[in-house]
């Protein structure tokens, strides 16, 4: 799994990174985790908020949240399974 944490490098997204990496420790998630700080990502992303947090490319969180919270993200994302049908049901 590999999370993205995208925004202006403001202390919210700092903040959010900080956050991200604590909470794949506590939950014991094999994951990279990557802070990038520029606004142009964001834009490219077509949303206008940031921080963005991406898990594998796909945008999962926008703004910033509670630990409990982007531990539920992550963990929502990391228990869904892919039926026979390769996504296209």
């Amino acid at each position: 799994m590999t999370i993205q944490i995208i925004g202006s490098g403001c202390a919210t997204c700092k903040n959010l990174y900080e956050q991200t990496k604590k909470a794949i420790q506590e939950l014991s998630i094999e994951a990279t985790v990557d802070y990038i700080p520029d606004i142009t990502k964001v834009i490219e992303l077509g949303v206008m908020e940031s921080p963005v947090m991406t898990i594998d490319g796909k945008i999962a969180m926008l703004g910033a949240h509670s630990i409990d919270r982007i531990k539920e993200i992550i963990t929502s994302v990391s228990t869904k399974k892919v039926c026979d049908c390769g996504g296209k049901c």
